[in-house]
């Protein structure tokens, strides 16, 4: 059966903005709505023998480029207000706009996907956890033309305002390049909050950036308690960027001194080839990033000034080639100056034994997810729920 080709972005639905963007994310007003759309649903399961979903997207491109949409381009997926979500074992290409994008999600686990577009595409982010908790990311692929893996939580004073933060996020075994933009990312929607995220097993190639923090005042909210280890980088222009200045607003409404915290953020066990800049680190005037830590690094770069960093302080242990002076304080007990460890909170759910109910051993799983991570959560559910979930009929 030969595609539909759309001639018009008229042919495609419109729904409202996000309330937590308070306007589209590109253009004020309502937004184009995702090929695959939900809102306010349970157990929900995409997924095939890597089948290919294909977006389509050089038409949005185009349009996009020509500035001739009236509202936001659409993801490819998106799920809204939704709880027990799987995505897994497909290969996503040719996205309008983000790939994946659960927001306003609970316990989301996005697994086995390979996703494609070409690095010049705009705004093709991978997998965007936005004002989502409990989400686990594991053994994907992605080639794109934008981030690879950004959280996200809301957008100056509507994400103030929604408060509703991105927590308890697990994210494992990681491989992609993006001409554009970074492997791993925060931001620039941050101001809901973004806190309690663990990354191991990251592997980012040919791309700007490894890992980056972006922010801006007006965004309030914070960035905190962030542990990403096992990293590797081969041919990155910066290998870790925390960006202060990154402007974009949604309107002349928000709060110029609305100012985001950035603390608590662990980086170690990175090893990079062929890097242009191992790090630019910078804060905002009255607003300086702390608890930054960066351990077992060793980066080889061909720039000169290897580090430029203002407006931060933290702490380093085996950085090579040398930190900056911000970030020389030895962490330690003794110092009273201490890393972030990458544990989840401790309010976070004990495993309880298994009920009978198919739907009690799914939340079981959860919950184990926020005590354990990635792995033991994939093995729970594919091992226990979703057989049963196929055979219900």
């Amino acid at each position: 059966m030969p595609h539909h080709k759309f001639t018009d972005s008229s042919d495609w639905p419109v729904i409202d903005a996000l309330p937590s963007y308070g306007r589209g994310r590109e253009l004020p007003g309502k937004r184009h709505q995702s090929l695959i759309f939900g809102s306010n649903l349970t157990d929900v399961i995409i997924t095939g023998a890597n089948g290919t979903v294909d977006g389509q997207g050089a038409v949005w491109w185009d349009w996009f480029h020509n500035h001739t949409l009236n509202y936001t381009r659409p993801p490819l997926v998106e799920l809204m207000y939704s709880t027990r979500v799987v995505i897994s074992n497909l290969t996503f290409i040719n996205s309008p706009f983000w790939n994946i994008h659960p927001v306003y999600c609970s316990q989301v686990l996005v697994q086995h996907l390979t996703i494609l577009a070409p690095i010049s595409s705009p705004n093709t982010d991978g997998i965007d956890p936005d004002s989502s908790t409990n989400v686990c990311i594991e053994d994907c692929y992605v080639r794109n033309g934008d981030d690879i893996i950004v959280i996200k939580s809301g957008w100056d004073e509507y994400g103030i305002s929604f408060a509703h933060p991105s927590s308890n996020i697990s994210i494992r075994n990681i491989t992609g390049q993006t001409r554009n933009s970074a492997g791993l990312a925060f931001g620039s929607e941050m101001s809901g909050g973004i806190s309690d995220v663990r990354a191991e097993g990251v592997r980012i190639v040919n791309s700007v950036h490894g890992i980056r923090i972006k922010t801006a005042p007006g965004r309030g909210g914070y960035v905190k308690n962030v542990y990403v280890a096992d990293v590797s980088f081969d041919n990155v222009s910066i290998a870790i960027r925390i960006t202060g200045n990154y402007g974009e607003h949604p309107d002349d409404g928000y709060d110029r001194n609305a100012l985001p915290t950035i603390s608590n953020i662990t980086i170690k066990d990175v090893v990079g080839v062929n890097i242009g800049v191992a790090g630019m680190l910078q804060g905002i005037p009255g607003d300086s990033f702390s608890g930054i830590c960066l351990s077992n690094v060793s980066l080889s770069v061909r720039s000169t000034d290897p580090w430029n960093c203002s407006l931060v302080e933290g702490y380093s242990s085996s950085v090579s080639p040398e930190v900056c002076e911000q970030l020389r304080a030895t962490p330690g007990p003794g110092s009273g100056q201490m890393c972030y460890g990458g544990n989840y909170p401790a309010a976070a759910a004990q495993p309880q034994p298994p009920q009978k109910s198919g739907a009690s051993r799914l939340v079981l799983g959860w919950l184990v997810l926020v005590r354990y991570g990635c792995r033991h959560i994939t093995w729970f559910l594919l091992a226990n729920e979703l057989p049963g979930l196929f055979n219900k009929g």
